[in-house]
């Protein structure tokens, strides 16, 4: 049975770097940096570390580019399992986890501070969560919702089958709901003694 063929939006940038197009290898950066960055962060919230690993990531890029064969799978995946490799490969090392740092500011498309305001307590409680979560349960929930991937490239990634992915999802949603459930009560209880200004 023949290997699966996957369409790469990038194949064009990928074929054009490969033959040593300088402003194809540009774009492709440009294409490619902020998911791996972003997924680096989710996982390692860590902006120094998710630059560390963002670089590492574009050089491996530019090792396998050479002997890249279009079509095996999405160059987006393969940078997605050589990131989430090196992360897990630091959380290892490390034994730690610093959730307290913020996600460094974007634009914010939202017209009403408060509601921006809302959204960035919520992000950060689910930020939290999400840090609270074994690294592949983690990992999954992330690539899954952050990164819109199919459960089957999530399997590929992380080197299990789908259903190991459901198992993963399944048990990650779980820990959230309950580790969300705490927040909210947390956060809509009334102060003791107090009352609304």
């Amino acid at each position: 049975m023949s290997k699966p063929h996957y369409f790469d939006p990038l194949a064009g940038l990928v074929e054009k770097a490969r033959r040593g197009d300088t402003f194809a290898a540009r774009a492709l950066v440009k294409a490619v940096t902020p998911s791996i960055w972003n997924l680096s962060w989710r996982l390692l919230h860590d902006a120094a570390e998710a630059e560390d690993v963002t670089q590492e990531t574009l050089i491996r890029l530019w090792k396998i580019l050479p002997s890249w064969k279009p079509g095996q799978a999405r160059i987006q995946t393969w940078l997605h399992l050589v990131t989430t490799n090196l992360c897990f490969d630091r959380l290892r090392k490390s034994r730690r986890f610093v959730y307290g740092e913020t996600l460094p500011e974007q634009s914010d498309p939202s017209p009403l501070p408060d509601a921006g305001l809302l959204q960035e307590v919520m992000q950060s409680r689910v930020d939290r969560a999400l840090g609270g979560l074994p690294h592949r349960q983690r990992a999954a929930i992330i690539l899954t919702h952050y990164d819109a991937l199919p459960a089957r490239e999530v399997g590929v990634i992380l080197g299990i089958s789908v259903e190991a992915v459901e198992s993963l999802l399944a048990r990650a949603r779980r820990a959230l709901r309950l580790a969300l459930k705490d927040d909210k009560q947390e956060f809509f209880q009334p102060s003791v003694g107090g009352t609304a200004a």
